[in-house]
């Protein structure tokens, strides 16, 4: 008969220890305070749970397969009990949540988290779709904290077959075999270049979870007293607290190896350590760690999406009291019942897993393959019929077709350099009154300037993003094509806001074609800059659209998104600009398009 074990920590019974609970506390206050800007490396919270997820799993492991009754099945039931339903839960609150709230481009990105986040591969996703965790970007995506479950969950994918492989008498070789894949692991992590690997990937991670393991069952004759226990935990915290210059691998590592030591030092009871960690508000806190988890990105991406365009700290503190409440709320209705065999049996769990498994799946694939598409939003151009995926990121791109060289047509020769902000102008210029006039040529980087000879020779305008180019290598490229630099305009920066939801959702009050909305930081302030240094050669932006108090237009005059990602530009976008910089294209453009009479 499989034994059962302490449902909330994972370790035998009468072997609880309060002080895990603790120590999940404060990883899981990292972590929600780093996504409220509050904490500079909270993010490091996710490390302390690797750590305890691989000491306390593989405690299990080896205890069972030294008592030779480790089974596979019973520990993946263990699983499906510890997280699926909690998972499945909040995936299916955030979805539904999205479908009444979201633009289509987010919503179809939504309903990819949801079934990256139900197979478990929501690092995978994010490693291919997004690359940076720190972007702002993922500020707005209610499932994007899910990457670590993945984590997990891909390594509780091969794990036990360890154990599987190596019992009885070949148990010995559990402990070599552990710190082969460690050391290989670690290696992978140094040499690797690519962060977003490094932050995402498995095989990168996989020695945190086995830094716990190995300490769980071969370390755990150690003995650290209380006093240096309280160290530990107050120099944990401050890591956590304070950006101080460390080089992030160092905090990482110091991260591991403190978390370690503290999961294995004894509790003891009424010690000053007892006091911070095994007090009764951190032991709760640990124990609703991982409905805190699930919830609180949740909470937050959509209180920043639809409900407060800026969030003060009274706000936050409001915010956080209804992630408490709906943690406290699925701990004992979601989670401790699921947990219980005796509440819910093994073919009840099964079954209502599989049957909600199967219903967000579904109609997660059903938004993605409609591209996110569940209604009209005529402010995008978009009818519920289309289903058109990605229209507006396809409207910029469609630049990349003018990679080429110029023809001997007759038309005046213009060569856009840059990135998407680049393919944005090039966008501008084919809306604008010269469409009919101008041949354009796109080249994106300009470091290789040297391989587009024919092309500069050619050009008789030349338009260079701002963003890829400063003075040195702008004097590089005009001495190495002796370029007349009257005919070059640097393109200037432009921003929205941060997301569009925000102003979408308020699509029911009177004032909603007149929003406005400050730029995120530093745009302002980068584009003054640049117009300062670029003088009459800079094209600006933003100061077509930016009002007395610094707010620029979030609409058209005809009730368009000027942009639909608050950086990039909609056709509708792009024909407005046309229009406002009517007047500077004829002056840029009238010595040699011709007379700019009935312009």
């Amino acid at each position: 008969m499989e034994k059962t074990y302490q449902v909330h920590s994972g370790i035998l019974p009468g072997n609880y220890r309060k002080d895990i609970d603790g120590l999940r506390a404060i990883a899981i206050l990292s972590v929600i305070l780093f996504h409220f800007g509050c904490l500079a490396n909270g993010y490091l919270g996710v490390d302390i749970f690797f750590v305890i997820s691989g000491y306390l799993i593989t405690k299990i492991i080896f205890n069972e397969t030294l008592e030779n009754h480790f089974s596979i099945t019973g520990f993946y039931l263990r699983r499906i009990r510890r997280i699926i339903p909690l998972v499945l839960f909040t995936t299916s609150i955030a979805l539904i949540v999205g479908m009444f709230t979201m633009i289509p481009d987010d919503l179809e990105n939504l309903s990819q988290s949801v079934v990256s986040t139900n197979l478990f591969a929501n690092n995978i996703l994010l490693y291919i779709t997004t690359g940076n965790y720190w972007n702002v970007i993922n500020d707005f995506k209610p499932l994007m904290h899910t990457w670590s479950l993945g984590i997990e969950e891909q390594y509780y994918l091969f794990y036990p077959f360890i154990f599987l492989i190596f019992k009885t008498k070949r148990i010995k070789w559990i402990l070599p075999v552990l710190i082969f894949f460690t050391i290989i692991s670690i290696l992978l992590f140094i040499t690797n270049t690519v962060e977003a690997s490094n932050f995402y990937l498995i095989p990168y991670r996989f020695y945190e979870l086995s830094l716990g393991g190995i300490g769980s069952v071969y370390l755990s004759k150690l003995r650290i007293n209380s006093k240096i226990k309280l160290t530990l935990v107050a120099i944990l915290i401050f890591i956590l607290a304070f950006n101080i210059g460390i080089p992030d691998k160092i905090k990482l590592t110091l991260t591991l190896v403190i978390t370690l030591c503290v999961l294995l030092s004894e509790s003891i009871p009424k010690s000053t350590i007892a006091f911070v960690l095994e007090n009764k508000l951190m032991i709760g806190i640990g124990k609703i760690s991982f409905s805190l988890y699930m919830w609180h990105q949740i909470v937050l991406a959509f209180t920043r999406y639809f409900i407060l365009e800026t969030i003060s700290t009274s706000q936050y503190f409001i915010i956080f009291l209804i992630i408490v409440l709906l943690s406290i709320f699925s701990y004992y209705f979601i989670e401790q019942p699921f947990r219980n065999k005796k509440i819910i049996k093994n073919k009840l769990l099964l079954w209502s897993v599989c049957i909600v498994f199967l219903l967000t799946m579904s109609l997660s694939l059903y938004i993605y393959f409609k591209a996110g598409v569940i209604r009209d939003v005529p402010e995008l151009g978009i009818v519920k019929t289309s289903g058109e995926r990605n229209m507006h990121t396809k409207y910029n791109s469609r630049i990349f077709n003018l990679d080429r060289e110029f023809s001997d047509n007759k038309k005046n020769k213009v060569l856009v350099i840059g990135d998407s902000f680049a393919r944005d102008w090039a966008n501008v210029l084919m809306e604008s009154l010269f469409k009919n006039k101008i041949e354009i040529s796109y080249i994106s980087e300009i470091e290789k300037y040297k391989n587009y000879k024919r092309r500069f020779k050619k050009a008789e305008y030349i338009f260079i993003s701002a963003t890829i180019i400063d003075k040195s290598n702008f004097q590089m490229l005009v001495n190495f094509y002796n370029l007349d630099s009257t005919n070059i305009r640097i393109i200037g920066t432009k921003n929205f806001g941060i997301n569009n939801g925000i102003f979408y959702n308020k699509r029911h009050d009177q004032n909603y074609f007149k929003q406005r909305t400050f730029m995120a930081p530093g745009y302002m302030e980068e584009n003054q800059s640049m117009k300062i240094k670029w003088g009459k050669m800079y094209i600006d932006l933003i100061e077509k659209v930016v009002d007395r108090n610094g707010m620029v237009r979030i609409f058209t005059p005809d009730n368009k998104f000027i942009s639909e990602d608050c950086r990039h530009l909609t056709r509708f976008g792009a024909i407005y600009y046309s229009q406002l910089l009517k007047h500077d294209l004829i002056t840029i453009f009238e010595k040699r398009v011709g007379n700019n009479n009935g312009y």
